[in-house]
């Protein structure tokens, strides 16, 4: 596979070929990757801020690739959306960008970017990507905010393409409904053979291997430190990352991260209940009160937030996330059970275990919470994809019962601290909340809800501070709407509400 594009309005992309003489400060480098990257382009960019547009390739810019595998302008708005949270951009980054495979993965679909500024102040940050989406899914929420700060940047995903449409649609046995009322199926790259997910973990202590092979041939030595980011999955990655691979990252902040257990909760434990109980909700007319909306409630899911007849936010995680992500997780890890058959909201977890090794595929990649280097969750209490008290909390209490079975805390040298900031109303997407001075919100955004970005940004400053200067961390704590994180919280612990009008 190659790109079809180029990086930089006045950059040279170069393929290295082993016989070319090295001359030139991407010749170089790629000449000192060698083999372990394939399809390597290396660029001269004036600017690795997405203020450049051609920092993140267009959609659909591979070529031989079918429509939908490749979408890094998509991706990147997945987080941080342009028109309502991009990260500021006050100064140009130069520096050079390399965007490659990964030659070690036998599926030929593991991605890798590197960013390297010219003025490094000496660190790396290494980035988890959400969903299945690609390696510039941090491109506004990470990237633009570090590489200004002179850090370098590498981001990897996860070992998988995207998704495809598939010519037999429904008669595809891993395709997945986009929602429970449409005729659209897609297949998802991590549902085929060999795309387990416990393959993500590897994937991120692989480019952090790479990144550091990278900036020791570019700047002459390795980073003095290295810190882990990402959002969603890419949270789940950040969280094995400081679990499993301590010789490679120093911290990391995990927003929103997946809490992955094979007791519980996990994903296929809680869809469930949102998808079976949702129609009964609707024609209640979504009456908070209603049995239906009880049942969601108790599965964990934060209160629904109503705008209209027919807009709502459950509605929003209805029609774009609930059933479809029951679907990829169970096709991936119970691929025997009869998805649309015995039905996604029945699905059984508990039932399926004694069916399927359904428990076992969850243990080989679930979190342990024996972290081995500092952790900060940033977790919004309104998150109804993955709901508060099953994931930032539920891993947050791992963490404890791990440190207490050790005799451990976060005090003195060599402890790895750990903590919890939860942003009140915060949500798992940041474009269902309204764009900023709104005077009439658009359908299906809701202005009651906060960003999670502008503090995961700042949880990402004081896990540098406490890492390098050992600077105390603030407490756990609940961060009140338009507050942020302090010192001296007025609510420590867990917000006493998940939603607050």
């Amino acid at each position: 596979m190659r790109m079809n594009f180029i990086l930089g309005t006045v950059a040279l992309a170069i393929t290295f070929s082993g016989t070319a003489a090295a001359t030139t400060r991407c010749e170089r480098i790629l000449q000192r990757f060698g083999a372990r990257l394939a399809d390597a382009t290396c660029t001269e960019s004036p600017d690795l801020t997405t203020t450049n547009p051609n920092t993140t390739p267009a959609n659909n810019s591979i070529q031989g690739l079918p429509p939908f595998a490749f979408t890094p302008v998509t991706d990147r708005g997945v987080i941080a959306p342009d028109a309502l949270n991009k990260t500021p951009i006050t100064k140009i980054v130069p520096g050079l960008q390399i965007n490659a495979r990964i030659a070690s993965d036998p599926h030929g679909e593991a991605r890798f970017l590197l960013r390297l500024p010219d003025d490094w102040n000496g660190r790396l940050v290494v980035a988890g990507a959400s969903g299945t989406r690609s390696e510039f899914n941090g491109d506004f929420a990470w990237s633009d905010y570090v590489v200004q700060k002179g850090y370098a940047y590498a981001s990897q995903n996860k070992g998988i393409l995207n998704l495809y449409f598939p010519a037999t649609g429904s008669a595809d046995p891993l395709a997945c409904r986009l929602n429970p009322s449409s005729t659209l199926f897609v297949h998802f790259y991590d549902n085929d053979p060999g795309q387990e997910f416990s393959r993500w973990a590897g994937f991120m202590a692989e480019a952090a291997r790479l990144a550091r092979r990278g900036l020791d041939a570019h700047y002459g030595r390795e980073p003095r430190r290295t810190y882990a980011v990402g959002t969603s999955n890419g949270g789940y990655q950040v969280r094995k990352a400081v679990e499993s691979y301590p010789e490679l990252f120093d911290g990391g902040v995990d927003w929103e991260g997946t809490f992955v257990d094979a007791e519980r909760p996990n994903l296929l434990t809680d869809l469930p209940p949102a998808i079976l109980n949702f129609p009964d909700y609707v024609a209640s007319g979504r009456d908070p009160n209603s049995t239906a909306a009880k049942n969601i409630r108790a599965a964990s899911y934060p209160p629904d937030i109503v705008a209209s007849a027919t807009s709502s936010m459950w509605t929003n995680y209805s029609n774009s996330f609930w059933e479809v992500t029951q679907c990829q997780w169970q096709k991936r890890l119970d691929p025997t059970y009869d998805t649309y058959g015995a039905g996604t909201g029945t699905y059984n977890y508990w039932a399926r275990r004694s069916l399927s090794d359904v428990g076992a595929q969850i243990e080989a990649f679930e979190t342990t919470g024996k972290i081995r280097r500092t952790l900060i969750t940033v977790a919004g209490t309104m998150d109804a994809l993955l709901p508060i008290d099953h994931h930032a909390r539920a891993y947050a209490r791992k963490v404890a019962a791990e440190q207490a079975e050790r005799g451990d805390d976060d005090e003195g040298d060599g402890k790895a601290a750990y903590r919890l900031y939860e942003v009140q109303n915060g949500n798992h997407i940041e474009t269902y909340k309204s764009p900023p001075q709104a005077a009439t919100p658009p359908a299906n955004t809701f202005p009651q809800l906060e960003f999670i970005e502008p503090h995961a940004q700042r949880a990402f400053d004081l896990l540098v501070d406490a890492v390098e200067h050992r600077a105390g961390l603030p407490p756990s704590q609940c961060i009140p709407r338009g507050g942020a994180i302090a010192s001296s919280p007025t609510q420590a612990g867990h917000c006493a509400s998940l939603f607050v009008p």
